[in-house]
């Protein structure tokens, strides 16, 4: 249907035809700009001049389109040699000028990755993110911090390779918590030697670079060897770090052949709004997934949306081999030819209709059709606070839990240390804990001699609290996968309180969760806080700050509230093997079976699939394995 819209964009298609007779038919990139200077447009063309004529015809435009003519004061251009050239020249400038017309990808959050450092002699493994400037091997990328975490973890458990910076690693007199529970081979005292540790280095490089199932192999004979030499304890090690390479494993949804290196791309749109599902595979295994909300006008296609969200992405993050999307997109040839030489290699993308990729793509829309209902429906005030306070204290992102500490006294006495959760739905408070701190209470019961503190002295206190709660979080919640572990604590305090979390944190061999302290101002006035943060100047915010009334509300939580009720216990140990009495499964069968999942429990929390893969277990017995599990759920 025709409209006139001509009178409204007269200017701005005088100032578009003035320009026209200088453009070439080659390919280009274009930017309309409005009085200010300001960015409205990013837009590519195989030819120029035929492009840009196009915002000539008034009534073939689009109100949105309308709307941008009549704006532009003026237009810029840049000549490139190729159609792929300018798309990758149009993604770069519109993540520069976020112009307000085109369909932006905001989450500008790099990648992490996981780097296995070079430059010591025992080499640790942590997470990175930006620029890769550091001597090393890197590996990823990772969807999320969350994806990167279970991989160390893996790697802590199977490989028990250091994670603690060089200064702690020089210092250390005895192991840390990382070494007694199995996480660390303490080369720090001399635990390991040297050429052990680089063995374990090369296992774990093999492991990041796909190999994961000979790793395990090797392991499964040397439990086996151990086992037959009677050397108990090592082979129960063993199993140990199979289990963990078959939980990750598991975790990467069956492994799904033919996926080695690719990125799984899907799209849901609904009520104008557009979720992008992004599903990492690297080296044979899963990276996590990531999901996205492009921002653009209600009557953008699906497409449309999905075109412009490969171009930005990708002019941030190296393509991988194959890219699978949930449908196919306009110029299918451009973006290919565009990703082959942003990755100076070939590049496939795929529209699959059936088999395993099919599979991935149906999983990854209704991931993004999820995602979408959630953000639809969460609190938006709260995620625009948490996100205000990540950009206050220079977070990777907004915090999805963040752990708010304090310590009270009753009577003046029985001092208690309260712990309260936040998230972006509000306060959890199913989480809170409440812990009486059982060291000022020794002092008060028995004498000045005993190992005990005195009730007041709050920095003993902190101590206390934040190493109970997180070395039972360490030995409960080694995977991080029970959203246990926040991403933010603040400790009501100043410097002195901050100090002591960090000395935790460091004896523990924590190195990944932020951590900030609120002191009140002078005469304890509350609107002049000041937050603490390692290795940075006081930070002060303005008192009509809604990020500071949120920190304020969430201290306040703190002080008021505690929870008094305790996790439930642990299921009592299972004296008999939980594989015996299973119909089909004998004694060889049950070897394989421990030697492929490490332990009985792992069995009993697989999949059928993952069942499957063990050698001499068919489809029908691995059913029956499965159902003799979970009969009773």
């Amino acid at each position: 249907m025709s409209k006139d819209v001509s009178a409204p964009v007269s200017k701005g298609v005088s100032v578009i035809q003035d320009a026209l007779g200088t453009l070439p038919n080659t390919p280009g990139v274009y930017r309309m700009l409005n009085t200010a200077g300001d960015v409205l447009y990013v837009g590519k063309a195989k030819s120029l001049k035929k492009r840009v004529a196009s915002y000539t015809q008034p009534n073939r435009l689009s109100i949105r389109i309308a709307r941008m003519v009549n704006e532009t004061a003026s237009m810029a251009f840049i000549g490139t040699h190729t159609e792929a050239e300018a798309l990758l020249l149009e993604s770069n400038l519109i993540k520069q000028y976020k112009p307000r017309f085109n369909i932006l990808l905001r989450d500008d959050k790099s990648f992490p990755y996981i780097h296995l450092t070079s430059e010591h002699a025992f080499p640790r493994v942590v997470k990175h993110r930006g620029a890769k400037g550091k001597s090393g091997e890197f590996f990823g990328p990772f969807a999320s911090a969350w994806a990167v975490n279970q991989t160390l973890t893996t790697l802590q458990r199977a490989f028990k390779l250091r994670p603690c910076r060089d200064t702690i690693f020089e210092g250390r007199t005895r192991p840390c918590l990382q070494y007694q529970i199995k996480r660390c081979s303490a080369p720090c005292v001399d635990r390991i030697s040297q050429e052990d540790y680089a063995l374990s280095v090369a296992e774990a490089r093999a492991f990041l670079k796909g190999n994961s199932k000979a790793i395990q192999e090797k392991f499964a004979e040397r439990m086996q060897m151990a086992s037959d030499a009677l050397a108990f304890e090592d082979a129960a090690e063993y199993r140990d770090r199979i289990r963990a390479l078959t939980g990750i494993q598991a975790r990467q949804d069956i492994n799904p052949a033919g996926v080695q290196d690719a990125d799984v791309v899907a799209l849901h749109q609904e009520g104008g709004q557009t979720c992008v599902e992004i599903f990492l595979f690297r080296a044979g295994m899963s990276a996590g997934n990531r999901s996205y909300f492009p921002s653009h006008a209600k009557d953008e296609t699906g497409p449309e949306v999905l075109e412009a969200f490969l171009g930005q992405f990708y002019a941030r993050t190296p393509p991988p081999r194959t890219v699978i999307l949930s449908e196919d997109i306009p110029n299918r040839d451009l973006i290919v030819e565009a990703l082959a030489l942003r990755a100076d290699r070939k590049v496939i993308v795929e529209v699959p209709s059936r088999g395993t990729k099919r599979t991935l793509v149906t999983r990854a829309i209704a991931n993004a059709r999820d995602a979408l209902a959630r953000r639809v429906a969460e609190n938006a005030n709260q995620r625009r606070l948490l996100e205000g306070l990540a950009e206050r204290l220079g977070l990777d992102g907004a915090p999805e839990r963040v752990e708010i500490y304090d310590n009270s006294h009753v009577q003046g006495t029985n001092a208690v240390g309260g712990m309260v959760v936040a998230g972006p739905m509000g306060l959890m408070k199913a989480a809170y804990r409440k812990y009486t701190i059982k060291g000022a209470r020794k002092k008060n019961e028995t004498d000045a001699s005993s190992d005990g503190y005195e009730p007041g002295d709050d920095y003993a206190m902190m101590r206390e609290v934040l190493t109970r709660r997180f070395s039972r979080a360490m030995r409960e919640d080694p995977e991080r996968d029970r959203g246990q572990w926040p991403d933010l604590i603040v400790i009501d305090g100043g410097r002195g309180q901050l100090s002591v979390a960090h000395e935790v944190f460091d004896e523990l061999g924590i190195s990944d969760v932020a951590i900030c302290s609120v002191a009140k101002g002078p005469d304890r006035n509350a609107g002049k806080e000041r937050i603490f943060m390692r290795g940075r100047e006081p930070l002060s915010l303005d008192s009509r700050d809604p990020i500071l009334y949120f920190i304020q509300r969430l201290r306040d939580e703190a002080h008021r509230f505690a929870i008094g009720a305790h996790r439930a216990k642990r299921s009592k140990a299972i004296l008999d093997s939980p594989l015996d009495g299973i119909p089909g499964v004998g004694s060889n069968r049950k070897r394989a079976l421990l030697h492929h999942f490490g332990s009985a429990k792992a069995v009993s929390a697989a999949g059928v699939q993952d069942l499957i893969a063990v050698n001499g277990v068919s489809q029908q017995l691995a059913q029956k394995i499965y159902d003799w599990f979970h009969a009773d759920l």
